[in-house]
């Protein structure tokens, strides 16, 4: 396997191990056991853990990214954020890519962790503004209510039948 093979190998283990204990509470041994290599070998490939999550949080991002481009795709305004809100919910099925942003957010004591967190959200921000042409004020809703399915999500809030748990998942009241 090439060293990009192995690298791609570390990053899902490293997303998976993220997302499920966090930075602090993951080791890098479990990654490398994971994905099966040696810990000294993990670090030919990432310098440093920091490293190494800053990439997994880097690839949650731009996956997010582009599941916004491409559901977007020809439409404007509020139906391209309606789409892109689909395809988001959709992703927050998924729940270690839903941890590991969060992961990310609760990282961002660290100021290299607040600095790859906030390069990736302005991105986000940016790509949502400009495939969808939206005004400010609906980019901001929009935002602020993903922020809210983030929540509901890792709450599992969709378990719930509680009119307050319906309401915060977008769920239709009957």
């Amino acid at each position: 396997m090439s060293s990009d093979q192995r690298r791609e190998e570390v990053l899902r283990a490293a997303v998976a191990e993220f997302a499920e204990r966090g930075f602090a509470g993951t080791s890098t041994d479990a990654i490398a056991r994971r994905a099966g290599i040696s810990q000294p070998y993990l670090f030919r490939l990432f310098a440093t853990k920091k490293d190494l999550f800053i990439s997994a949080t880097t690839r949650c991002v731009a996956r997010i990214k582009a599941e916004f481009e491409k559901s977007a795709d020809g439409l404007v305004g509020q139906e391209a954020l309606t789409a892109m809100g689909h395809a988001y919910k959709d992703l927050l099925a998924d729940r270690q890519w839903l941890l590991l942003q969060m992961q990310m957010y609760v990282e961002s004591h660290d100021p290299e962790i607040r600095d790859a967190a906030r390069a990736g959200f302005a991105d986000l921000w940016a790509t949502v503004e400009r495939v969808s042409g939206a005004s400010e004020e609906d980019v901001v809703q929009f935002f602020a209510i993903g922020m809210l399915l983030n929540t509901a999500a890792a709450m599992e809030l969709d378990e719930l039948d509680d009119r307050w748990a319906r309401l915060a998942t977008l769920r239709p009241l009957e």
